[in-house]
């Protein structure tokens, strides 16, 4: 069985398009196609519902697809032992994360910092709800995840925390609540809320508090929008319960018409986590250790009056 092979069905799994897999695989797609015809002849079973649109896996196909990865994966890190021995990092670093703002973690200064250091390194991000990302590492389509870790992870992966960020409630200043210091839950029954997306995990987090609370509450809008979730409140369509460094003013826009209160009785936080396997990849051991260096600095006494 070709390791060639073995990545064109991958590709082509992942991708669910012949174009897309091809092109990522850099070959053409009668290429791919020899490639995947090659592999099903020699494991005796159709891998590919055949004429279907997106490309879909067939039973064999499922059942190969992680043990594909894992060989695809062990190969990897073989060739990586050979590379340590030279210095050299090499490979391909898939990480995927839910949307950060860098006021909280600057992603975007330490990725390029981190390909930089270790220029043989492909490194790739993918930009998805983080009520998804644990699955895609489980199951090796990542190599790890940032992302608001809440709850059980899926049995082989762990969680690095990495930040925590409390919630605060935000209402326009002319809203009746702005002159108050602290609010409680109770406080917030029955305002017209606007909220994330319900695969957020920030939002999940709320509902459950409203939940366990028993405390009623008004959904109004649903935006998949830190941005537009800001506009809104300033506009006055509902108050919100958001992280604050995800409400940053628009450049064209410099006044403030928004007041964040703390919010007490429960406290809500999102923590930010770095999750990968148990026996993670050389690179994804790499990048951890880049991150929690970064953390590590930031959380210094001299850092501690800096804003995030």
């Amino acid at each position: 069985m070709e390791l060639r092979h073995l990545r064109h069905f991958v590709a082509l799994a992942e991708e669910r398009t012949f174009t897309r897999a091809a092109a990522r695989e850099l070959i053409v797609q009668s290429g791919l196609s020899s490639s995947v015809r090659a592999l099903e002849r020699e494991v005796g079973a159709d891998l590919f519902v055949r004429g279907s649109r997106p490309v879909r896996l067939t039973a064999e196909g499922a059942a190969l697809l992680p043990a594909a990865r894992r060989t695809l994966e062990s190969a990897e890190a073989a060739r990586q032992a050979v590379q340590d021995v030279r210095g050299l990092l090499s490979g391909h670093l898939r990480i995927g994360t839910y949307p950060i703002n860098p006021r909280l973690l600057p992603l975007p200064e330490l990725l390029v910092a981190f390909a930089r250091a270790h220029p043989a390194l492909d490194v790739s991000v993918r930009q998805i709800p983080g009520t998804g990302l644990a699955a895609k590492v489980a199951d090796g389509e990542l190599d790890c995840a940032l992302f608001d870790q809440m709850g059980p992870l899926p049995p082989g992966l762990r969680a690095i925390p990495l930040l925590s960020e409390e919630l605060q409630v935000v209402v326009p200043t002319t809203h009746p609540l702005a002159t108050r210091e602290t609010l409680t839950l109770q406080d917030l029954a029955n305002e017209p809320f606007v909220e994330t997306d319900p695969a957020w995990t920030t939002r999940r987090r709320t509902d459950a508090a409203f939940t366990e609370a028993a405390v009623p509450r008004r959904i109004v809008c649903e935006v998949a929008d830190w941005q537009l979730l800001r506009d809104l409140v300033q506009a006055g369509m509902g108050i919100a319960l958001a992280p604050p460094t995800q409400l940053t003013p628009r450049a064209d826009d410099p006044t403030n018409t928004l007041r964040l209160i703390p919010l007490k009785n429960p406290t809500l936080k999102r923590h930010l986590a770095l999750v990968l396997p148990t026996t993670p990849s050389p690179a994804a051991t790499h990048f951890t250790t880049h991150l929690t260096t970064w953390t590590a600095i930031r959380a210094s006494p001299r850092n501690n009056d800096r804003a995030p």
